[in-house]
C-alpha cells in the first residue's frame, strides 16, 4: 500500500486543521493506519490509529479526531485546539498485523506534511 499525507499547513494556536492520508490499494480497509509526528529535535511518535477502535496518545485525546473513508480509500486526522507543542512533521502509516502505538509496527509510510503552530 503507498500513503500520501497532506493538509498541513500554518495555523495559530487554538485553530484547527484536518490532515488528509489518501492509500493506494483495493485491501486498504483491511490495514490498521495510525498518524505519527516528529517535532524538530525529537523522535517521531504516536497520536492516534484506527483500525476497528480508535486509539489516541493522552497529548491529543479530546482535540484530534482520526476517521477514515474505506469506500475513498482515505484517512483523516481532524486537529482542534492546536497548540505550539502540536508542531511537527505528521505521518500517516498503515500495517496489516500490528498496528500499535510505536514507529516499528507498522510496515507502510507515507511522506510527512508539516503543521506549524504560531502563538
Amino acid at each position: 500500500v503507498q500513503l500520501q499525507a497532506s493538509g498541513g499547513g500554518l495555523v495559530q494556536a487554538g485553530g484547527s486543521l484536518r490532515l488528509s492520508c489518501a492509500a493506494s490499494g483495493r485491501t486498504f480497509r483491511t490495514y490498521i493506519v495510525g498518524w505519527f509526528r516528529q517535532a524538530p529535535g525529537k523522535e517521531r511518535e504516536f497520536v492516534a490509529r484506527i483500525w476497528k477502535s480508535t486509539y489516541y496518545a493522552d497529548s491529543v485525546k479530546g482535540r484530534f479526531t482520526i476517521s477514515r473513508d474505506n469506500a475513498q480509500n482515505m484517512v483523516y486526522l481532524q486537529m482542534n485546539s492546536l497548540t505550539l507543542e502540536d508542531t511537527a512533521l505528521y505521518y500517516c502509516a498503515a500495517d496489516l498485523y500490528s498496528g500499535g502505538t510505536s514507529v516499528s509496527e507498522y510496515d507502510y509510510w507515507g511522506q510527512g506534511t508539516l503543521v506549524t503552530v504560531s502563538s
